[in-house]
């Protein structure tokens, strides 16, 4: 068993006034009784969010760099702040999310404990507003949630092939390389793969928890998770590979509804099978939402909002993916058109 000594805690920064305080209050008071370093890469904030860090972190007397990131990507940030790390266990966090005090001994404890190059727990949505309240509900759903797991409910930690944000073992980049820089979104699933292949195991443990503040805006969040479909199609065409079966289901719906709704007025047949389809969706929307305001002891008044989301996560994800693989046939037909004009 590695014992963890030393923890570089890591983030991309962008315009996060309203939460650096609030990740500061939660990284002071972590329970972990070893060393803590956090290496934070700004990609270019205009509201001020690089000072109030600064000085939230001197109050609290947190070890913090901050340091720019001119390319304003995810993974550029993180790659910088992985290579100036110097802990024995690099756990990435995010802005957005907030932790409790015993985070970061429980991500060391299930490192030291598994010998994982990457561990990671559960994420729970937690909204302020009404429309984050409904997106933070719908995501605690099997049918809305991209990080929901079946696994959170077993109480044990079980290998899996991703996790939320991760705490990494210095080895996982040594073996497998760093994030993607040629990736806006998915750095994690696409990093995830390479550190299974290069040999390494990921594991989750129910124990680790996060919460996570949502997108409040259903425009902002349908944007999200259209790039999320569309990054998608570039990580399984460059491993050459489907990375869950679960993330073909959107672009599969999007493709049926549009099919059937061209194929509507001149195959009789399709406005009955286009009618029912929508009618189940519509069903399981409300069922899941139903279920989900339950679950979390929410008033069923923002069932409307949250039956909303569903489509909103499931269209734009599968319009991203589409627009992803229509993007990735013109470049394969613009490869082959030199070599066929040359044989002509």
């Amino acid at each position: 068993m590695t014992r963890t000594r030393r923890i570089s805690v890591v983030a991309p920064m962008l315009d996060e006034a309203a939460h650096v305080e609030g990740l500061v209050a939660d990284l002071a008071a972590q329970d972990f009784d070893g060393d803590v370093e956090v290496l934070v890469a700004d990609g270019g904030s205009r509201d001020g969010s690089p000072e109030l860090l600064r000085r939230a972190a001197d109050q609290a007397g947190l070890e913090l760099t901050v340091f720019d990131n001119p390319r304003r990507i995810v993974a550029t940030g993180l790659n910088e702040c992985i290579r100036r790390s110097r802990g024995d266990l690099i756990v990435r966090v995010d802005c957005h999310s907030r932790y409790p005090a015993d985070y970061l001994s429980r991500c060391a404890r299930a490192a030291d404990e598994t010998g994982a190059w990457n561990v990671g727990g559960i994420y729970e949505a937690v909204g302020r507003t009404p429309n984050e309240a409904a997106v933070a509900c719908a995501l605690d759903s099997a049918f809305g949630g991209i990080n929901w797991t079946r696994d959170a409910a077993r109480g044990e930690r079980v290998e899996v092939d991703t996790v939320y944000l991760g705490a990494f073992r210095p080895i996982a980049f040594e073996r497998a390389g760093m994030y993607s820089e040629d990736l806006v979104r998915n750095q994690d699933d696409e990093l995830n793969l390479r550190i299974r292949r290069a040999g390494g195991s990921i594991v989750l443990d129910p124990a680790i928890r996060a919460r996570y503040t949502p997108r409040g805006s259903f425009r902002s969040l349908a944007r999200q998770y259209f790039q999320y479909g569309l990054w998608k199609t570039v990580v399984m065409a460059e491993h050459r590979q489907v990375l869950s079966a679960r993330s073909l289901a959107p672009p599969a719906f999007v493709g049926s509804l549009a099919a059937l709704t061209v194929a509507s007025p001149f195959v009789p047949a399709a406005r009955p099978l286009l009618a029912a389809e929508t009618g189940v969706y519509a069903a399981a929307a409300v069922g899941f939402a139903v279920a989900a305001l339950r679950r979390r002891r929410e008033p069923l008044a923002r069932l409307p909002r949250v039956a909303a989301v569903y489509p909103t996560l499931h269209l734009s994800y599968g319009l991203g993916m589409a627009a992803g693989l229509l993007r990735l046939s013109r470049r394969l037909r613009a490869a082959r058109r030199p070599a066929s004009d040359g044989a002509a």
